[in-house]
Parts: structure tokens; C-alpha cells; sequence
């Protein structure tokens, strides 16, 4: 194992043991790892690094722990008219770390050149996954930055608002040819999805797969006999 590779199991250990501590005390932690609490304590905290043979010990011992659909079931808030807020899944980065290592292993076969998402509430998901595909992130936005020259422009009519919404990319953000994963927190009718999948092929790019935190509905199961690309969600909503 490469030094740099070492290091990243060692810091995936400590964003497990972060994620734990937020349901388990230090006591059961102690109890399930047979370490004392004041060793945990010190990695939780990040003072201090366990030995390479103790990060792999460790991360098999506390990953049966871990489900990841669970953790983000548990963190969205429903209102009494059933609308909900991801706000808590998306603030807690540990949980967002272990959520982007997870997208990364699915797609890393694809070789992704770039992360697409839309402004604003995909940049969190897409930061942390092109962190983990060791990728550059590009986002589209509903206003033009004042500097830029050249956009890609895509309008379309969501459903829920009846009004004409414009996305603009930079075009030095997408290359032709580049494959492109596509991510965002939440896909709902996947207007503004088909909207970023325009923007690739206007560019020429490569859309090779689309990823969501949450979808409502079936809206998925329609974008992938539509484009004949990997679509999928963490967890699905009816």
C-alpha cells in the first residue's frame, strides 16, 4: 500500500469513527473495539493516527455498523405536509464523505474526467465525490457570471413553477469528448437533470452515469430508458 493510500484508509477510519460517535457513546465504542476511550477519543479528534494494521483491523470491525441508507433516512425531516429537509444529511460531512466513497467505487470503472452538477444544492454531493474521483467539479447556474465570455445555455420549464429556467456553464468547463458523471441532491421530476444532460451534448461530452442522494418516484427508472446510462439514487422516496 502507497504511503498516500495508507493515509486515506487512516483518515476514512477516523470520518468512521466520527459517524459512530454520533450514535454510540465512547463506552460502547470502547466496548465493540476493545480500545480504551481515551485512545478513541484521541481519533475521533484527530490528535492522533492509528498504525496501518490497526486502520484495517479496525474499519472491518466498525463498517457492519455502518448502513449509509440508513444514516441519511435518519437525518431528512419531513413536515407535516410531507415535504422534506436534506439540509442535515448534507451539513454532516462525514456521512457526505463515506456517501462520495461509496458513488466513487460504483463509477470508477467509467473514468470520469469531470463532476456536473446544477447551483446550488448539488455542489456539496459533487465536491465530495470528484474529491474521491480525484476529479474537477463543474457547476451550472441560473445567472451568468460577470467575467465569463462563452456559456453553454439550456432553458427548460419545470413543472412545479410554470416559468422558463435558463442554467448557464462556463464553456472552458467541459471539454468534448470528456465523460462526465452528473450528480445532485435531489431528483424529483429530473427537468433540471435533463437540462445538464443537454449541456454535455452541447459541449460534447460524455455523460456516463447519474447519480442522486434522494429521488421521488420513478423518475429515474424514466431517465434510464432514456439515455441508456447508469442512473441511480441512494434511496427513493414514493
Amino acid at each position: 500500500m502507497s504511503q498516500l493510500k495508507s493515509v486515506q484508509e487512516k483518515l476514512r477510519l477516523v470520518r468512521v469513527l466520527r459517524l459512530l460517535k454520533k450514535t454510540y457513546t465512547y463506552e460502547e465504542l470502547s466496548k465493540i473495539t476493545g480500545l480504551p476511550i481515551t485512545v478513541l477519543n484521541r481519533y475521533v479528534r484527530g490528535k492522533v493516527l492509528p498504525s496501518a494494521e490497526r486502520t484495517k483491523e479496525l474499519l472491518e470491525l466498525l463498517l457492519p455498523y455502518i448502513n449509509i441508507e440508513e444514516e441519511v433516512r435518519k437525518r431528512i425531516k419531513f413536515d407535516e405536509y410531507g415535504f422534506f429537509d436534506n439540509m442535515p444529511v448534507l451539513s454532516d460531512t462525514a456521512l457526505m464523505s463515506l456517501i462520495a466513497e461509496d458513488v466513487a467505487s460504483r463509477y470508477m470503472d467509467k473514468n470520469v474526467d469531470k463532476v456536473l452538477t446544477a447551483a446550488t444544492d448539488g455542489i456539496a454531493l459533487g465536491v465530495h465525490v470528484a474529491r474521491e474521483l480525484n476529479v474537477d467539479v463543474v457547476y451550472a447556474k441560473k445567472k451568468k457570471e460577470v467575467g465569463v465570455e462563452k456559456f453553454y445555455e439550456v432553458s427548460y420549464v419545470p413543472s412545479a413553477s410554470g416559468s422558463v429556467t435558463t442554467l448557464y456553464l462556463p464553456q472552458w468547463a467541459l471539454k468534448k469528448g470528456e465523460n462526465v458523471l452528473i450528480v445532485d441532491d435531489v431528483i424529483r421530476s429530473g427537468e433540471t437533470q435533463r437540462a445538464l444532460l443537454e449541456m454535455c451534448r452541447k459541449a460534447g461530452a460524455k455523460p456516463v452515469g447519474m447519480f442522486f442522494l434522494i429521488s421521488v418516484g420513478d423518475v429515474i427508472d424514466h431517465l434510464k430508458k432514456e439515455y441508456s446510462i447508469p442512473v441511480e439514487s441512494l434511496i427513493r422516496l414514493e
